[in-house]
């Protein structure tokens, strides 16, 4: 929390909001184009850097002249290193752990659902099929990740997709 004596020294107004620092890692520059226009359109103040895949995401991860992002988004397949791969690896790692881990998948199949979850996801959403889906799902995911329900994930609300998201508000 900000004090107004840190606020003064920031130089920052009041009102403004910190953008949150994402990483998407996602092979797809479509998807990527997307993710960014639905963040713009859901009005979430953020700071987004894209990866191409899950090495790349790590590479970034452990670059010490890069800060930890708040959060991070995996599409679970891509090339050299997949998101499974990567989600494993950043839960092992001390330093990195604890950054919330959003994974993205085309997929709603259970299995995938259940891998992630067991490897340390925070949350799983299926990509929707349209682009007022994904605004209304990064909404959701962010007003999550504000109120810290991404902490300790309960099983019932991990799921994410634009099916499941208008039932449980």
């Amino acid at each position: 929390m900000m004090n107004s004596k840190n606020l003064a020294k920031s130089g920052k107004e009041p009102n403004q909001i910190e953008p949150v620092k994402i990483i998407l890692a996602d092979d797809d520059k479509d998807d990527q184009e997307l993710f960014k226009e639905a963040l713009d359109a859901a009005e979430i103040p953020s700071d987004i850097t894209a990866v191409d895949n899950g090495q790349e995401l790590l590479d970034r991860l452990k670059d010490d002249a890069e800060p930890n992002p708040d959060m991070i988004f995996i599409d679970i397949n891509m090339p050299v290193k997949g998101g499974k791969e990567a989600l494993r690896e950043i839960r092992s790692d001390q330093d990195l752990k604890d950054i919330p881990a959003v994974m993205l998948s085309t997929s709603g199949h259970p299995q995938d659902i259940e891998d992630a979850f067991s490897h340390g996801a925070d949350l799983y959403v299926q990509k929707p099929n349209s682009f007022a889906g994904f605004v209304l799902i990064l909404k959701k995911v962010f007003t999550m990740h504000w109120a810290k329900a991404l902490m300790n994930p309960l099983k019932d609300i991990f799921f994410l997709s634009d099916k499941n998201i208008s039932r449980r508000d």
